[in-house]
């Protein structure tokens, strides 16, 4: 084991304690594999299944696992006019089981995200009765200002190119803090504890995921 998995280890069983404060369930996984065996895990066979946009989900394997699984998956990129993704929204928020990544996380175990349309923090605040957060170590910090600051900086740009979209950052690489209409940066939601003890599961991966 490297010395930077170690440390990862250490700091996901510290990690674990703060999350349960806040009324989070948590875990460590040591790599991908181990996460999606967690995962599936804690998803019982015919439970409805969802998601929202994760590089992380994808880069881990997992969503190729799940479609492999027994499971009422609902997958928000099959609607073909927006009449039909309303409609499948209205089932989305409905799911068993909604799973997702996060932008950032805390030392003391809060939950930052920033997003476009909502939709996928809107998940993570109130309707699925259960939210799986699967993300890589290396989305932790110490603040919450230093959380938005590593959203702005290393994961917004990077995902307005990948989306295609023509936002200031996307051409200069750095946050403009713009008005673009093609802004991702419209949400910022910050989860400090869980209403609903054991709602929200983070499943913490010890290698660097997403952006």
């Amino acid at each position: 084991m490297s010395y930077k998995k170690e440390s990862y280890r250490h700091l996901g069983e510290t990690l674990i304690r703060n999350f349960n404060k806040r009324g989070i369930d948590a875990c460590y996984c040591e790599d991908s594999t181990e996460a999606i065996r967690k995962v599936l895990e804690l998803i019982p066979e015919h439970a409805s299944v969802t998601w929202g946009g994760s590089m992380t989900l994808s880069e881990t394997g997992l969503l190729d696992a799940l479609k492999k699984g027994s499971y009422e998956l609902i997958d928000r990129a099959s609607a073909k006019s927006p009449e039909e993704a309303r409609a499948l929204y209205g089932r989305i928020v409905c799911a068993d089981y909604f799973l997702m990544s996060t932008n950032a996380f805390t030392t003391d175990g809060e939950l930052v995200n920033i997003d476009g349309n909502g939709n996928r923090v809107a998940c993570l605040i109130t309707g699925p009765a259960h939210v799986i957060i699967v993300t890589g170590m290396n989305k932790v910090t110490k603040t919450v200002q230093e959380a938005i600051d590593r959203i702005r900086t290393a994961a917004t740009p990077p995902n307005c190119v990948r989306l295609g979209l023509k936002t200031p950052c996307a051409s200069t690489g750095l946050c403009a803090d713009c008005q673009s209409p093609e802004s991702i940066c419209c949400q910022v939601v910050v989860t400090r504890r869980s209403r609903q003890p054991g709602r929200i599961t983070v499943v913490m991966v010890g290698e660097e995921l997403g952006f």
